[in-house]
């Protein structure tokens, strides 16, 4: 007696018949298209994310203040090695402020999520043109002479201490990571790798070349990298202050 299978299965696709001798399947297919869009979008949304956390930490890091002080005097009597201590310090207050937007800002923000991006957007601008202007006059050798003797504390102490720090947080910061977590808790965490990465990147790439008696930027080079990142702000900005209004 003969049997004729036809049908499909998650992935699988057979067209086939049997016999008392023996079963051959046809045309088999372990494909799916579903699955494959699925993990090609969400890879897609993994990277986007990364790449927004680190040239939004980017801006965040070269911007002149205490903690890139504090990474300066640290290298002049220690290495490389400087910058990484002091970032982690400053990843450790902001490891605080992840865990306190994750387990209940969100929450109590999530109504006002308009209002949010408004005002995200608007202090984007506000720090944009802020880094235009600012990027004139900074220096990367405007620190003090004299060492940190515990570049942990000063890198957690000195974001602590900076009111710019908090406002950022407060507006463009939290906005950002509340956006990133309606995508999911793994996109929240993608988002603050790629802006840790940008501070750690940064602050290394300072205390190398301070600690080899030497800026390894110009000034002028320094100056053109500011006034790009401003832009960069001001644009996303004017992006994230209309995208709300887009979308309805």
């Amino acid at each position: 007696m003969g049997i004729t299978l036809t049908g499909r299965l998650p992935g699988i696709f057979f067209n086939g018949s049997g016999t008392g001798e023996g079963n051959s399947l046809h045309a088999l297919s372990v494909t799916n298209p579903v699955y494959t869009t699925g993990a090609e979008a969400l890879l897609t949304e993994i990277l986007s994310t990364l790449v927004l956390g680190f040239l939004i930490g980017l801006t965040g890091a070269l911007a002149p203040g205490p903690t890139l002080v504090a990474t300066i005097n640290a290298s002049l009597a220690g290495n490389w090695t400087a910058g990484l201590k002091v970032s982690l310090g400053h990843i450790i207050i902001e490891t605080a402020i992840f865990f306190l937007i994750i387990l209940g800002l969100a929450s109590v923000a999530s109504p006002y999520t308009t209002a949010i991006a408004v005002i995200g957007g608007i202090a984007l601008i506000v720090f944009g043109i802020m880094t235009i202007s600012g990027s004139r006059s900074a220096s990367l050798s405007a620190a003090p002479l004299q060492a940190a003797s515990d570049p942990y504390m000063a890198g957690l102490l000195t974001s602590a201490a900076n009111p710019y720090f908090w406002i950022w947080w407060l507006s463009v910061g939290s906005a950002l990571l509340i956006k990133a977590l309606a995508g999911g808790l793994l996109l929240a965490i993608v988002f603050m790798i790629g802006h840790w990465t940008a501070d750690t990147s940064w602050y290394v790439f300072v205390s190398t070349g301070v600690s080899k008696g030497r800026t390894i930027l110009s000034e002028s080079t320094y100056h053109r990298i500011m006034a790009v990142c401003g832009v960069f702000l001001v644009l996303f900005g004017l992006y994230y202050l209309v995208g709300p209004f887009l979308l309805r």
